[in-house]
């Protein structure tokens, strides 16, 4: 009875994925050496040859430049899922929401021990993608470490706002449209690839309105050592108000949801 509600909670979505703990922590290991490889060498090599290349990505190779950000897609990735199926899992398929409801957990204390558990996944990710930058000698350096932590707020800055919306649904027909429509566009367009400037100019603003750009950034200044300290308070804020602004939507919505 002493134990934390967040952390019961926490535990119970633990004990249901533990199972499949290998399979989890393989993908994250061997998915971004791929990529890395793919991407990075095999796309890098290309964009390394072209005049200028280096000028447009800020002295950095393509490999250099492309596998920080990797740190941020990944947790938007990875919180954008677990806010979506497995939070619609609690209220409808399993409803183990609805369960826990009748023990003295209450609806903060589910919205707290999914914020914990979400924070716990993507730190296994950010694991995941931090080995394979440190695996690889150009991008290696003492900044990995702490841009596989300012990874966690990117991906938080997604999942908080996401579980709010699932809370509302009482289906999982809207997921696909977010992940093609949403998901999908800022993994392609969020500054991950390439410099947000060779997007039109009409488009900049929406790409530094979403967290991912600023966690890409802030992961990528970390991890070459050229943070600059406003631009670094930008990201910040900007992660954390949609961090907050997701963390009161929940608290609304799954009050309401489990209440009713």
């Amino acid at each position: 009875m002493s134990t934390p509600l967040a952390i019961r909670v926490w535990e119970g979505q633990l004990m249901t994925v533990w199972r499949a703990w290998r399979t989890a922590v393989a993908l994250s290991l061997t998915q971004p050496i791929i990529f890395l490889l793919g991407m990075g060498l095999g796309v890098g090599a290309l964009v390394d040859d072209r005049v200028g290349s280096a000028t447009s990505l800020g002295g950095l190779s393509y490999l250099q430049y492309l596998a920080p950000a990797l740190l941020a897609t990944t947790a938007m990735t990875a919180g954008s899922f677990e806010a979506t199926y497995p939070v619609l899992d609690g209220f409808k398929w399993r409803r183990t929401f609805e369960g826990v409801s009748a023990t003295p957990v209450d609806p903060r204390g589910v919205v707290h021990g999914l914020m914990l558990w979400w924070t716990t996944r993507l730190v296994i990710g950010s694991l995941g993608v931090g080995l394979a930058l440190m695996v690889i000698p150009s991008t290696r350096g003492w900044g990995v470490p702490v841009a596989m932590l300012a990874s966690i707020p990117t991906g938080l800055a997604f999942a908080a706002p996401l579980a709010s919306w699932t809370a509302t649904r009482e289906d999982e027909t809207s997921f696909p449209p977010i992940q093609r429509f949403v998901i999908t566009p800022l993994f392609l367009f969020g500054g991950a690839f390439y410099p947000i400037e060779s997007l039109p100019a009409a488009l900049r603003p929406v790409a530094w309105a979403t967290p991912l750009w600023h966690g890409v950034q802030l992961c990528r200044d970390l991890s070459v050592g050229a943070l600059v300290a406003s631009d670094t308070i930008v990201h910040l804020t900007v992660i954390s108000a949609w961090i907050g602004a997701g963390y009161v939507a929940c608290r609304i919505a799954f009050d309401r949801r489990i209440r009713r």
